[in-house]
C-alpha cells in the first residue's frame, strides 16, 4: 500500500500584532519623554507659601470628667477652671475642630455640667458632645 509522502507544512509566527504593540510602546515613551523635556525647559520661578496645615489625622476627643462634687479631671488629672479654660484654648488653637466630650455623674447639679459647657464655649471649643448610656430595656 502506497503511502503519500508531502513535506510538513512548518508553523508559521505571525509578528504584526507584536509588533504593533511595540510600536505604540516606542511612541509613547518618545511623547512621554518629550513632555518632560519641555516641562523642564520652562523658565518660571514657583511662588512658595508656608502650610501651615496639620498634617497628622484629626485628635482624640478631650473627655471632661465631672464628678459629683464639682471636681472636674481631664486624663486623671484634676482641673482647676482656669487650667481647664487654658488647656482648652491650647488644644483649640492647634487643631481649631477640637471635639469635647463631657461625662458627667448623673447625680452632680446640673450647673456643674453648664459650667463646663461655658469653659468650652469661652476657649472657642465649639464640637462639644455630653457622654450617656441609654436605658435599659430601650
Amino acid at each position: 500500500m502506497p503511502l503519500k509522502t508531502e513535506p510538513l507544512e512548518e508553523p508559521t509566527i505571525n509578528l504584526t500584532s507584536m509588533l504593533d504593540v511595540v510600536m505604540l510602546l516606542i511612541i509613547f515613551f518618545m511623547v512621554g519623554t518629550r513632555f518632560s523635556e519641555e516641562e523642564r525647559q520652562t523658565d518660571i520661578q514657583v511662588p512658595t507659601v508656608a502650610d501651615n496645615s496639620v498634617l497628622t489625622g484629626a485628635p482624640d476627643e478631650i473627655v471632661l470628667n465631672v464628678a459629683f462634687d464639682g471636681k472636674v479631671t481631664v486624663k486623671g488629672e484634676s482641673q482647676t477652671s482656669e487650667s481647664l479654660a487654658t488647656m482648652l484654648r491650647a488644644a483649640q488653637a492647634g487643631f481649631p475642630n477640637q471635639a469635647v466630650i463631657i461625662r458627667g455623674d448623673g447625680r452632680c447639679p446640673y450647673q456643674l455640667i453648664m459650667d463646663a459647657f461655658s469653659t468650652c464655649k469661652e476657649a472657642g471649643i465649639r464640637n462639644i458632645s455630653v457622654a450617656h448610656l441609654p436605658k435599659k430595656g430601650s
